[in-house]
């Protein structure tokens, strides 16, 4: 890594947490960046947001945001903070402003593979245990994918329903890797959403959880982002 690249702040979605980082991380620190992994309470959009730009704050300029899934809508409202100089959407949601994932999800094909979300819990969602690997995590290992199941990170319903006040892709940059066997958010959603952001799109084969399956195809489009926002800043 060039001297002056920054860093790189992960945001993790529903259902999990940052753990799920480790292979990009070791990858992105072996290559020279610094990473900061959030881990987000997932309780409501609004907390989430202000964990997220406490790492941001912490972070040396320029950061590439990093959002995965539910992420997504996390670095689209925090992604407005002045030290960002970019955004990578991972398999993620993308809303504009006034949207939410509700809202987003609403709009999605009904036709296809649905996410096997069980009905809420005291205002927490979970996905079926039984089905979390087929649907969430279907190119991960058996053993990886039960660990997966059975720590899941209840998801407030508060978080789905927390709307953008000033989407960050409208300012900033941002690039997008769609997940073609994604059985979660369906590809063709993800290409609506990245497209009308004006997203740089790359397609690369793999589930839901593309970010632990092929950590070398997400870091190579989070290291493509920096290597371009350096070149702008020069």
């Amino acid at each position: 890594m060039e001297a002056g690249a920054g860093t790189v702040v992960l945001v993790h979605g529903g259902f999990v947490d940052g753990s799920g980082w480790q292979g990009v991380y070791h990858q992105l620190r072996n290559d020279g960046y610094n990473v900061s992994v959030v881990q987000n309470p997932t309780l409501s959009l609004a907390d989430d947001v202000a964990v997220t730009k406490r790492a941001i704050d912490a972070a040396s300029e320029p950061v590439i945001l990093v959002g995965h899934s539910y992420g997504g809508a996390v670095v689209t409202e925090a992604g407005t903070h002045p030290k960002v100089a970019a955004l990578v959407y991972i398999a993620a949601f993308v809303p504009d402003k006034g949207e939410s994932v509700n809202t987003l999800i609403e709009g999605f094909p009904k036709d296809g593979p649905q996410p096997p979300i069980l009905p809420p819990q005291e205002g927490f969602l979970f996905l079926d245990r039984e089905k979390f690997h087929s649907s969430f995590a279907g190119d991960v290992s058996d053993e990886e994918a039960a660990f997966m199941a059975d720590s899941q990170v209840p998801w407030g319903l508060d978080a789905l329903g927390g709307t953008i006040s000033d989407p960050a892709w409208r300012s900033k940059p941002s690039w997008y890797l769609v997940a073609t066997e994604d059985r979660m958010i369906n590809p063709v959603a993800q290409r609506e959403m990245s497209s009308r952001a004006g997203a740089t799109v790359t397609e690369t084969p793999g589930s839901h959880a593309i970010y632990v399956s092929r950590p070398e195809a997400v870091t190579e489009l989070i290291e493509k982002a920096a290597s371009e926002v350096r070149s702008l800043v020069r």
